[in-house]
Parts: structure tokens; C-alpha cells; sequence
């Protein structure tokens, strides 16, 4: 029998297809599917105007056939079959495509939302066959044909004999080597995995028979195999069917189903839109972080669907990465697909979608802290840090959009407040929004920089995470009130009664500085300080704690916030500073390294020399 050659622009692209486009062999099921799925929607579409097709429901289905003794794989449908003519010209050149030609011929009509067209996703078979053979039987002819390629070098085509119409397409499986699993493509398991990953929303049944295990007869220990048939694939999806069937428990079934999370879900969106772009979506915040959230390791990204069918698993561009937290899915049939359909092509429709999710997200959360707050707070335990780093990260770009979002500790409210929160509390004369930054609440209590400002009635926000000081350098301000550390070398709170700096103190301060060098950037009498001796104040934009956290990363460059020391000039120290300046110029270099390192212990930081510091302890004590 004469071998036709393929009638593309060269062999090359067929071998461009088969080992370049897809990434995973497994997508070949989800590709010869599809194309099944169109061959039963042609008939179907054709039967609404042609009365003398007389097809019931059970009549459209697609059935999966593994023959593991001849390594035999074969996809077959009812659909509406396939001519001589139509073989050659849809198998015989390669990205030709009878769905799109079909869909152009009958443009008029609504529904016809074909999978296939682009006419290259049935060369998927070869990734993982040597022989693919493609028996048809056309609605409205008598012969059947057979179609039969060995790949790259041609194909046949000849008259063979099939009782009912449709297609079936045969796939000689290649035999394993030690770097490619075909075998599993023959596995029971194996098949429907793939069938519910790829094509679990395919409109009609998928068939399989699938083996199940009984009581022999007479038996009550003994079990037996048997084969049945059964539909492996769902059909009808959730987010298709109408809000008001469905019931929390189905969408958190839908959400383990799909292996979104081992958790229950915290809070399901279920939404739509019309119009430009039209598209169906069901998003989950989940209760818990997965344990790999904060690694490299994690993909963000929500499952997208076309037509009932998985394009891609994880399309991170729906997602912005201060909700990477959401899982889901979207399904949209206006997107642009590329020619495998693995990859998205960047279009507008899914900029459009990607925002409006976007948006949607965000109200749903907004509407969770003002109806629920408890259930908030447990989502912002988990994931409010990513919503710190999504206002700290892109220079501010997204602040806006999460400012109201924001939850930080309150010294007053003792729990968890807003920004929005903190603003409606503020007497008349206060200028600023206060913060104090530590490892955990009780030491921020303890804080001699926090005492001031809690003394003056002021309500203070406790930052706990190494994210929260950057998220509120980015923010600025909120409302037009200004963020102030109680750190900052200028609070505006300064007290009235505070005296200023006589010339000897001044003379004394100076000493300090010299004998400390560039450790502090100056000495001063502090404005703040109440009850303890000494504290490090900070001057610039950069504090100490945030000194703290950039020390803490790898290739940590040494940046270092510009520190005061600030010594109380209402406590017993000082005066003791003061005699020993005055009269033993020794024991005043020691008390100024002690105050020094005192006020690094206070704020967490690391002595220079713990050893030399425990020296001078002892020489204080003889």
C-alpha cells in the first residue's frame, strides 16, 4: 500500500511537535479527548436541526480502552465521524484543523464552543506510540475508513469495515526504556488520573471499565475481580451549576476533591462575569498555611480550564503574588490559547480576568473583617505577613490596595486592630501614628522608648514580624498622619519642663562620643526616658530593628542604622556620670561603655565583645 507523505510545510515540524511542544506525555489523553469530545459536539449540534438524526442522550459518549497483552490504547466516540476526504485533509496536514473549519462554517449558531483549532493536538499521540491507527465512520456514508502513520515518514488510508459511527483511535504504545514510563498509559489507575486531571469536566461521559472486587459466591472471606463499566469523568462541573443548589459542604468537597489544601477552606468565592471577557470562577482561602508557603519551592497560581478542559494547572498571572495564597480555578472560553495549549499566550482577556479576581479577592476580605472578624484574624494569623510584603514589595505599588487589609497589635485595645482602627481613636492633638518595633509584645512593653509615649495616653502599635516596619516605611502615612517610631529621635511629644543641655553636659556628651567613636552617632540627654538610665534612639529612615532584619539575610552588606545613645538626666546614673567625668576620667570611659552596651541588650542587639563586657562588670564590683 502506497505511504502518503505528510502535506506540511516539512517533516521537521511534525518532529517539532511531537518532542518540543509538550512538556508532559501524559497531555496526548487530554488532547485525543478533546478531539473525541468535538466529533460528539458536531453531531450533537447537528441533530437540534436535523430530525432525521435519531440520537439519544445515552447515544453521545467518548469510551478509553487499554489492552495491556498488545499494548493497545484506544479513545473512541460517537461523534459525527470522518470521510476519506476529511482524513486526509485533517490527519494528512499537520495544523489543520475540521473543528475550526466547523466552527467557522456555522459561526451563526450559539454553543459552538469547540475544543480543537488548531488541528495539532492529535500528533500528541506519537509522543508515546509508534503506530497510531484512526478508524472512522462518517455521519451520512456507508464506507468506513482506516488511517494508519508510523510517524514522521507518512501515512495509509483504506477502506475497512465499522458498524456504527464515530472514531476510534488506536495507539500502538512504544515499549519502556529506562527513562520513559510507557507502560503506565495501560494502567487502570494511571488513565483515570489523568482523565480527572485533565478532562474531569468534559460534557459527556467518559467510559472506562474499571475493575472492582466482590464476595465469591458462598464465600464470606474470598473476594473475586470483575470488570464493570463506569463513568470516570464528572461532566457536569460545579461552577456551571446554579449558586442556589449548591451548599457549603459541595464546595468544600470540590476543594478536597481537588487537593487544594488538607485543611477546610476558611472562606469560597464563587463568581462570574459577562461581557469583554467572560469567565467562571471558584476561589478558596484556605484556614492554614502549607508548609512550603514561605520556600522557593511553592507555585502560586489557579487552575485554568477552557471548555471544560485543564490548560494549566497553576497560571500564576491570574494571581498577584500577595494572594498566592488563594487556590482555585478559573474557567474562561474567550482566552487565547497557543498552539499546544500547555501555554497562555499574555493577552488582554487575561490581564481583564487576572484584575478583576484581583478586585474580587480583595472585597471578599474587606467584607470577612468588618462580618467576621474572629474568622479574619485567623486568616491574617496565617497569611497576613504575605499582605505586608505585597505593600513593601514593588517600591509601594500595591499599598493602596492593601492598606485597609492591615492588622497590627494595639497597646491600648491589647489585640489586633486596623489602621482605620487606631485613626478613630487619636485625640485632636495627636500628630502621629505610633509604632515600637520588637521581637514579641512583652518586650516591646518593656521598651524604655515605649514608656514616653504610653505615659502621654498615647495608643502605640506593637510590631512583631521583621516585615512590619518596612510595610509601614513603604506606607508613609495613612490618612495624612504620619508613622513615628517611639525610636525616632524626634516623637514631637518632647516634655515642656525638660531643660536644655548645660555647657558642662554638653562638654560631657562630647567625651562620650569620643570614647564610643563611630559606635553612636551622638550622645544626648534624653527627652524620653522616665524611669531607666539609658536607650538608643534611632536618627534617618533606617531603625535599629530594621538593622536587625537586613543583618539577618545572606550577603548581609553591614548597613547600619545612624544610633543616639540618649542618657536620662533625671536618673541616679547620671549624676554618677557626671562626678566620674569630673574627677576620675577612667571610670568615665568605663560607665559610658557600660551604658553603651546596656542600651544594646535593651534593644536586642549583639555586643561587641560579650567578654570584655563581663570584664568591666567585674571591675565595677571591686
Amino acid at each position: 500500500m502506497e505511504i502518503k507523505e505528510f502535506q506540511a510545510e516539512s517533516k521537521r515540524l511534525l518532529d517539532l511537535m511531537i518532542n518540543s511542544i509538550y512538556t508532559h506525555k501524559e497531555i496526548f489523553l487530554r488532547e485525543l479527548i478533546s478531539n473525541a469530545s468535538d466529533a460528539v459536539d458536531k453531531i450533537y449540534y447537528k441533530a437540534l436541526s436535523d430530525q432525521s438524526i435519531q440520537f439519544k442522550k445515552d447515544d453521545y459518549y467518548i469510551r478509553i480502552t487499554a489492552d495491556k497483552e498488545n499494548r493497545l490504547l484506544t479513545v473512541s466516540d460517537t461523534g459525527i465521524g470522518m470521510t476519506r476526504e476529511e482524513l486526509e485533509a485533517n490527519l494528512g496536514v499537520i495544523a489543520q484543523s475540521g473543528s475550526l473549519a466547523f466552527k467557522q462554517e456555522n459561526e451563526a449558531q450559539e454553543g459552538h464552543d469547540l475544543i480543537g483549532q488548531f488541528g495539532v493536538g492529535f500528533y500528541s499521540a506519537f509522543m508515546v506510540a509508534d503506530v497510531v491507527t484512526v478508524i472512522s465512520k462518517a455521519f451520512g456514508g456507508d464506507q468506513a475508513y482506516k488511517w494508519e502513520s508510523k510517524g514522521v515518514e507518512g501515512y495509509t488510508i483504506e477502506p475497512w469495515e465499522k458498524d456504527s459511527l464515530g472514531t476510534d483511535v488506536i495507539l500502538k504504545l512504544k515499549e519502556s526504556t529506562e527513562d520513559e514510563n510507557y507502560d503506565e498509559f495501560l494502567e487502570e489507575y494511571r488513565l483515570q488520573e489523568v482523565i480527572k486531571k485533565y478532562s474531569d469536566f468534559i460534557r459527556y461521559p467518559i467510559k472506562m471499565d474499571v475493575t472492582k472486587s466482590r464476595l465469591k459466591e458462598g464465600s464470606d472471606k474470598e473476594h473475586e475481580e470483575y470488570t464493570q463499566e463506569e463513568i470516570v469523568n464528572s461532566m457536569v462541573p460545579i461552577w456551571k451549576k446554579n449558586k442556589n443548589e449548591l451548599k457549603p459542604e459541595d464546595y468544600e468537597n470540590f476543594y478536597a476533591e481537588k487537593r487544594y489544601g488538607y485543611d477546610k477552606p476558611l472562606k469560597y468565592i464563587h463568581t462570574s462575569a459577562e461581557g469583554m471577557v467572560s469567565y467562571n470562577a471558584i476561589l478558596y482561602i484556605p484556614e492554614t498555611i502549607p508548609y512550603d508557603f514561605y520556600t522557593q519551592e511553592y507555585e502560586k497560581g489557579l487552575e485554568l480550564y477552557s471548555s471544560g478542559i485543564l490548560i494549566m494547572n497553576k497560571c500564576p498571572e491570574l494571581l498577584p503574588d500577595y494572594f498566592s495564597f488563594v487556590k482555585g480555578m478559573v474557567e474562561s472560553d474567550d482566552l487565547s490559547l497557543n498552539i499546544s495549549r500547555e501555554m497562555l499566550q499574555h493577552d488582554r482577556q487575561l490581564k481583564l480576568i487576572a484584575k478583576n479576581i484581583q478586585s474580587k479577592i480583595k472585597g471578599e476580605l474587606a467584607d470577612l473583617l468588618k462580618e467576621d472578624r474572629e474568622k479574619y484574624e485567623t486568616f491574617f494569623k496565617a497569611f497576613g505577613r504575605q499582605l505586608k510584603f505585597g505593600v513593601y514589595a514593588e517600591f509601594g505599588r500595591n499599598k493602596e490596595v492593601l492598606q485597609e487589609l492591615l492588622l497590627f497589635y494595639s497597646s491600648k485595645e491589647k489585640k489586633m486592630v486596623t489602621l482605620e482602627e487606631y485613626i478613630s481613636r487619636m485625640p485632636a492633638d495627636q500628630k502621629f501614628i505610633y509604632y515600637a518595633s520588637g521581637e514579641s509584645v512583652e518586650r516591646i512593653e518593656k521598651l524604655p522608648q515605649t514608656e514616653f509615649v504610653l505615659d502621654k495616653g498615647y495608643e502605640v502599635l506593637f510590631l512583631t514580624e521583621d516585615i512590619d516596619e518596612f510595610a509601614l516605611k513603604m506606607l508613609g502615612s495613612y490618612k495624612e498622619k504620619e508613622f513615628k517610631s517611639v525610636s525616632s529621635d524626634d516623637l514631637g511629644l518632647e516634655a515642656e519642663d525638660k531643660k536644655t543641655e548645660t555647657e558642662a553636659e554638653k562638654e560631657m556628651f562630647t567625651a562620650m562620643k569620643e570614647a564610643l567613636g563611630d559606635k553612636v552617632s551622638a550622645v544626648r540627654a534624653s527627652k524620653r526616658l522616665k524611669t531607666h538610665p539609658v536607650c538608643l534612639a534611632n536618627e534617618g529612615d533606617l531603625s535599629i530593628e530594621m538593622e536587625k532584619v537586613l543583618s539577618a539575610m545572606p550577603n548581609a552588606q553591614g548597613i547600619k542604622a545612624s544610633k543616639v545613645l540618649e542618657i536620662n538626666p533625671d536618673h541616679s546614673v547620671f549624676k554618677a556620670l557626671q562626678q566620674s567625668f569630673a574627677g576620675d576620667k577612667e571610670k568615665f570611659n568605663l560607665y559610658t561603655e557600660l551604658l553603651y552596651n546596656q542600651a544594646l541588650l535593651i534593644e536586642g542587639l549583639p555586643l561587641e565583645d560579650p567578654v570584655d563586657f563581663a570584664n568591666k562588670v567585674s571591675q565595677m564590683m571591686i
